[in-house]
């Protein structure tokens, strides 16, 4: 038998609007069904209005992010746009110091911390002089992994005292860089990631007459988890062995140059979910550190590497979506476990260096999309009644599906076999339909009802299964009605260039929508991009339901515009997009809170999304050779009659005023 499930599992399971008001709901339902308050990080929070806000702390404005989409409209603004939250930037930085201020405060830490930020995590420079600019009182330094970063870098660093890290593979116009830094003050430490580099960083010393300070990253024994696993442990693509290290300290010391190693790094990933690894790869690091320290080495600074996480899958379990820990957490973790190792073997504590660039990004961007459409699996309306000139393959579908629409009738809900029977009914039907339309003994009209009647079949099942609570497994078939009848929702953005890991390493992002949150999200939708890549979609969604493959939507109506927020997009998201069909970078607005303004806030700065003109010249198309080329196919048309010369000059004008349009849907045209 089946039992009557309460009214409110009913919410967001593909509901008849008529059952809306049967649904308990309210902002707290919005906030739990979305998870905002898992990934939200006390920045973001649904409003009495059913809007989603942001906040950095309680004496400054709530920005009502649907507030910032008007005003971007209302300047003609072509979405999709990507909306920067400096507060929320400058709050990061401000709460990782405190922490870490904090920890050391408490534990009685004799020495200080210092931060830098891995520019690779997100390079736009104004995110990178923001960052800066809010890390001033803290001495926070920057990190860089290329030859390009270092060029960008090396003129922001303004305290001679805050770090340069530089990471990656250097060659001989890097080294000569960092060393010039070196010779006129700068703290710049090139971090040697394979031995060789040590050679080549003496030698180019020897060349310039200087000391070389440099760092050495070492390949510990702990590795990281999940997707970044290898980012540490015997299978790191980077970092010396301790072998190496013990050959390059013999090489050291055999030079009279134990002050030549500042500092020891190690990277685990840039996203650790577990806090205990944590705590074993930084017990390992220091009882390096103490070793070399009791030899004589002046090693000062202490490297524990990026792999703050952030709690994007908040509604998922597993090691790979979310975080075990605080961010308090996290630094007294790191705090109590090198004091305690340095305690233990008897020697100073170093300067603690940590590179945590997704922790510090992440939350300040949200992406706001437009829905175009949606589109579900078409249904027949239900004043349709199948009469005697119907054919019998759409009498038999409308009878399946009036018995259905009958339970629970009389005898009280339905049994798991009669729902099952009917589905295989309804299959048997549709596919005899396909047979006699491909016979030609079925119209078009005929075969487009009895779709509509199967597909109508399908959800009233699918409705039955999940308002009752059957005492029986559901079978296979049934359970993936699911997914069938799942609505698709097309939306005016690219997967490739604005969630690149969500499609390359199955990366989850808070989705929801921006407003309507004290209505209930009554359809289950996909989400689908511009591309025509069949990957071009959203597989999987961070929300309370226990079925991740879909998103819980509103239904869309005429004329009304609907926006969903990507959230958590600071981080690399904004700097690797791939440019799938040439769409390009999207525009971005940069938006501060300010109690003097009307709305809480004002927009400092507007920048342009790349039009299709910027992304063909990354291809090697240019409008003076395509401009020649359009030009002769219609000189060539109006030789022939086919059209007449003004008509002519008009479209190649029009073709022209393409080049300077935006790359994605404009629904502002």
């Amino acid at each position: 038998m089946a039992e009557q499930r309460d009214a409110g599992a009913l919410a967001l399971v593909d509901i008849a609007p008529a059952h809306a008001d049967e649904i308990e709901w309210s902002i707290d339902s919005a906030a739990e069904l979305y998870r905002i308050r898992g990934w939200g990080d006390d920045f973001f929070f649904v409003n009495p209005d059913g809007k989603v806000a942001v906040q950095t702390n309680p004496n400054e404005p709530a920005i009502v992010i649907a507030d910032v989409v008007e005003d971007l409209r209302e300047r003609n603004i072509a979405f999709p746009v990507l909306i920067r939250f400096q507060d929320v930037l400058r709050a990061r930085v401000v709460r990782m110091n405190v922490a870490f201020a904090d920890a050391i405060a408490e534990a009685g830490y004799a020495n200080r911390y210092r931060g830098v930020y891995p520019i690779k995590v997100n390079q736009l420079h104004e995110v990178v002089e923001e960052v800066l600019e809010a890390g001033k009182p803290y001495g926070l330094g920057l990190e860089c992994g290329s030859k390009a970063e270092l060029i960008a870098a090396l003129p922001h660093m303004e305290d001679d005292e805050a770090l340069l890290i530089c990471n990656g593979v250097k060659d001989a116009m890097m080294l000569r860089l960092m060393l010039a830094a070196q010779q006129i003050g700068k703290n710049v430490i090139p971090v040697v990631e394979k031995y060789h580099e040590f050679d080549k960083i003496q030698a180019l010393g020897r060349e310039v007459n200087v000391s070389p300070r440099f760092g050495a990253r070492i390949r510990l024994g702990t590795s990281g988890s999940g997707k970044w696993a290898d980012s540490g442990g015997d299978l790191s693509k980077f970092g010396i062995s301790v072998p190496e290290l013990m050959l390059l300290v013999e090489k050291m010391t055999a030079a009279g140059m134990p002050d030549g190693l500042a500092l020891l790094h190690f990277h685990l990933g840039s996203q650790i979910a577990d806090i205990q690894i944590v705590k074993q790869a930084v017990k390992e690091i220091t009882h390096i550190y103490a070793q070399l320290a009791k030899r004589g080495l002046g090693i000062r600074y202490l490297d524990v590497g990026g792999g703050l996480g952030v709690n994007y899958g908040a509604g998922y379990s597993g090691a790979d979506v979310g975080i075990n820990y605080t961010l308090q957490e996290y630094a007294n973790a790191i705090v109590y476990t090198i004091k305690e190792v340095c305690e233990a073997e008897e020697v100073a504590v170093p300067t603690i260096v940590s590179e945590s660039g997704r922790g510090i990004t992440a939350h300040h961007s949200v992406l706001v999309v437009p829905v175009l459409g949606a589109y579900r699996k078409d249904r027949i309306d239900p004043r349709f009644k199948a009469g005697r000139k119907d054919h019998a393959v759409i009498r038999a579908l409308y009878k399946t599906l009036a018995h259905l629409q009958s339970l629970p009738g009389p005898k009280g809900p339905p049994r798991m076999y009669e729902l099952l029977e009917a589905y295989h009914d309804a299959v048997e039907k549709r596919e005899e339909a396909d047979t006699l339309f491909s016979y030609g003994y079925l119209t078009l009209e005929d075969k487009a009802t009895a779709e509509r009647l199967y597909w109508s079949v399908c959800a009233r099942i699918r409705t039955l299964v999940v308002q009752f609570e059957f005492h029986e497994p559901i079978p296979g078939e049934l359970q993936a009605l699911d997914e069938h009848l799942v609505d698709q929702y097309l939306c005016d953005f690219s997967i490739f260039q604005s969630i690149l890991d969500h499609w390359s390493i199955g990366q989850g992002f808070p989705i929801m929508p921006l407003e309507r949150l004290d209505e209930p999200p009554l359809r289950r939708a996909m989400l689908v991009d511009l591309t025509c890549d069949s990957d071009g979609k959203v597989s999987h969604y961070v929300s309370s339901n226990p079925d991740k493959r879909f998103l819980p939507v509103h239904r869309i109506s005429d004329g009304q515009p609907y926006y969903l927020g990507f959230f958590l997009m600071g981080a690399y998201q904004d700097i690797m997009g791939d440019s799938h069909n040439l769409f390009g970078r999207v525009a971005e607005a940069h938006v501060y809170a300010d109690a003097a303004e009307p709305d809480g806030y004002y927009i400092e700065k507007i920048i342009a999304g790349t039009t299709v003109q910027d992304m063909l010249a990354t291809v090697q198309y240019f409008p003076n050779d395509l401009h020649r080329r359009m030009n002769e196919i219609i000189r060539q048309k109006i030789e022939a009659g086919v059209i007449r010369p003004k008509a002519g000059v008009e479209l190649l004008e029009q073709y022209m005023r393409a080049f300077g349009a935006t790359t994605y849907y404009d629904a502002n045209d």
